[in-house]
């Protein structure tokens, strides 16, 4: 969007880097969709990426092998999920200095959350094979599945440094508002991603190992694209001082922040993990069915994610620009839209979910298991909106003790409700848990939302 000082131009489209000046502004229908639309089509394409993935691996009739993806994918979303706060907390601080009207703290903002992707991505890619030796141990599942998914492992996290480096830009990007390009760089690292996954994976036969090759080439020519926009923008900027960049203030605001946000995201992934682990104790059969459902969640979600990343850039934007009037506006017309979406992406599931089920594997066993829960994963959307949308708004407004806390009250809740309905209920009760843990997410972050408010402005 353009990020002038005059409300009439608050929703408008902005494709360069020139300054912009700070100051009151008015969130409208338009600056909401100018954010949104383009990034619910960007992040559409991760969980189209995990359909692929499946489909592919799928196609070879093997439920162990659609298993072992699963839970390789499982173990590397606990890992890799972790160090989200590269992406949202950069959001979150770019765009209060964005609306300060703080270029340099921009830049300052984006080369250090490098310098951490730097870093962590290369200690990640070395302690690839320890990580797929306890992802094995965690899962506990049969040999054949347990092998799978140690090959995922080991060759998909030598991405590491790619991938958090792609966090860092788009963080940058998004906490800009620019969601056009934002859409670019993620149609080019998926759609890389999708065709060297058809490419290696099943023209070349080279199967799960074929998969997590062909995330490590999107990664890492996604990285060189994003790298290359990002640096040529800097170079027509002030240059950053070298003591604004290395401002420990600064830093130890984002690594608090960044500890914040991981043990969120750690708490996040864990309950999902606790579903997988759970759904595998099951059954081979229930644990890949279950896979390919939770994988239609994420497309919801990741509809939700639209709306929720433009509740980041306009409520940080309101905090840096200490303008209450457009703050609110925004919570409310990111709801509006969620809500809206949410329903739409349910009726969809019900109506067409057998259908995607019947595309996505050949095994009649996990079509069949699939169809039973259907209506279970559609709805996730409707009960998920609340907390997505939350979780914008704090990420933005770098609430993030907040965000923390409530997500461990929801992670407890969602483990009382795993041990107590899961055994009574099976796969039913493993479902309604997942329900439970979203509920409670978005209604204790909205009360303190309510909180917050009163001091904030």
């Amino acid at each position: 969007m353009d990020k002038g000082a005059t409300p009439a131009d608050a929703g408008s489209p902005i494709l360069s880097g020139s300054p912009i000046h700070s100051g009151s502004f008015v969130v409208t229908n338009r600056s909401v969709l100018a954010i949104a639309v383009p990034m619910t089509l960007a992040y559409l394409t991760t969980p189209m990426l995990g359909l692929v993935d499946t489909a592919v691996v799928g196609q070879f009739g093997d439920a162990a092998l659609l298993g072992g993806l699963a839970a390789g994918a499982l173990i590397f979303d606990v890992v890799f999920t972790s160090f989200n706060f590269l992406r949202s907390g950069t959001t979150g601080l770019v765009a209060q200095a964005f609306g300060r009207g703080d270029a340099l703290e921009e830049q300052a903002v984006f080369w250090r959350a490098v310098l951490i992707a730097v870093i962590a991505g290369i200690v990640l890619a070395a302690l690839a094979p320890l990580v797929a030796i306890a992802g094995q141990k965690f899962m506990g599942a049969e040999p054949r599945v347990s092998e799978a998914m140690g090959v995922y492992i080991r060759i998909r996290l030598l991405a590491a440094p790619f991938s958090l480096i792609n966090y860092a830009i788009l963080g940058y990007v998004l906490g800009r508002g620019e969601g056009g390009l934002g859409l670019v760089l993620q149609l080019v690292l998926n759609g890389i991603n999708i065709a060297l996954c058809f490419l290696l994976g099943l023209e070349l036969g080279w199967g799960v190992a074929g998969v997590a090759w062909a995330t490590v080439s999107g990664e890492f020519l996604a990285m060189l694209l994003g790298l290359a926009v990002v640096i040529r923008r800097f170079r027509a900027a002030p240059p950053l001082p070298r003591h604004r960049l290395l401002d420990m203030t600064a830093f130890l605001r984002m690594l608090s922040l960044n500890r914040d946000i991981m043990i969120r995201s750690f708490s996040l992934l864990a309950a999902f993990a606790l579903f997988t682990r759970q759904g595998a104790q099951f059954g081979t059969v229930t644990l890949a069915a279950n896979a390919v459902l939770m994988n239609f969640f994420l497309v919801a979600g990741y509809f939700l994610d639209g709306f929720a990343t433009a509740a980041e850039q306009l409520a940080g934007r309101a905090v840096g620009a200490r303008a209450a009037a457009p703050f609110r506006q925004a919570v409310r017309l990111t709801l509006f839209w969620g809500f809206g979406l949410a329903g739409a992406a349910t009726l969809v599931m019900l109506s067409g979910g057998a259908n995607l089920v019947a595309l996505v594997t050949t095994s009649e066993d996990v079509r069949s298991v699939a169809d039973i829960y259907l209506p279970w994963a559609a709805f996730t959307a409707l009960s998920g909106v609340l907390a997505f949308q939350m979780d914008g708004v704090f990420i933005g407004a770098t609430w993030s003790r907040d965000m923390r806390n409530m997500m461990l009250l929801s992670f407890l809740v969602f483990a009382a409700a795993l041990l107590t309905l899961a055994p009574a209920f099976g796969n039913n009760g493993l479902w309604a848990a997942l329900h439970v843990f979203l509920l409670v997410r978005g209604f204790s972050l909205l009360t303190i939302l309510r909180l917050r408010v009163r001091t904030a402005f």
